[in-house]
């Protein structure tokens, strides 16, 4: 079965896709993985990829298609896959569906207030990169990591104007993703607002439930 996580920055996408990984034996695949895995492989795509990002240009879609081809055409995805982080535009939602078609797309739903909150109140450790949370996982002592007592820091993209310009990146580039994964009739909508463990009892039932109907 062939699962894409879809959602707005802090949505959970790679938290509830590492899960499902796990429950489900199908292999988590996000973009940062596979660029990170192509530029070690040494492939020609690795290899562009690498000069881009060294330079600090933009994926092109067309790179980002190339590599999601070839690592989807890995033995380990031939029973199935989650993506996480692809497609993220319009161009790379249309070759996914001609190369590989999704089976089913997984919205994780959460409002910006939501996405607001969770992003700007993350802090990582400078010692060991530690994330914690001040609201969902605070450390013992404000501003001092729980496992090597370095200084928690707000990372740049973290910082609420930063959140504020990612979601409006998001809903001008990724979010008209919705109405073309509606119309091919494979997304499934999930409320992604409750805490982790609430939103994976869910998620986990209908997959559990697209799964066994797929097996039919």
């Amino acid at each position: 079965m062939k699962f894409v996580f879809f959602g707005a920055p802090g949505a959970g996408k790679g938290t509830m896709a590492a899960r499902a990984a796990e429950s489900f034996g199908l292999p988590h695949i996000s973009t940062g993985e596979i660029f990170r895995a192509a530029m070690r492989a040494g492939t020609p795509l690795g290899l562009r990829v690498k000069a881009v990002i060294e330079s600090g240009g933009l994926v092109s879609d067309e790179l980002t298609i190339g590599l999601v081809r070839e690592r989807l055409a890995e033995p380990d995805a031939a029973g199935g896959w989650l993506l996480d982080g692809f497609p993220r535009t319009m161009a790379q939602a249309e070759a996914l569906a001609e190369f590989c078609p999704e089976d089913y797309v997984i919205d994780l739903e959460v409002s910006d207030a939501k996405v607001v909150e969770r992003l700007s109140g993350r802090r990582m450790c400078r010692g060991c990169g530690r994330s914690f949370h001040i609201h969902l996982m605070p450390p013992a002592v404000a501003g001092v990591c729980d496992d090597c007592g370095g200084e928690l820091y707000v990372r740049d993209d973290d910082a609420e104007s930063a959140v504020r310009s990612r979601l409006e990146n998001y809903y001008r580039q990724t979010a008209p993703l919705v109405d073309f994964y509606k119309r091919r009739g494979t997304l499934v909508a999930v409320d992604g607002e409750g805490r982790a463990d609430e939103v994976w009892a869910v998620l986990r039932e209908r997959m559990r439930g697209l799964i066994e109907s797929g097996k039919a």
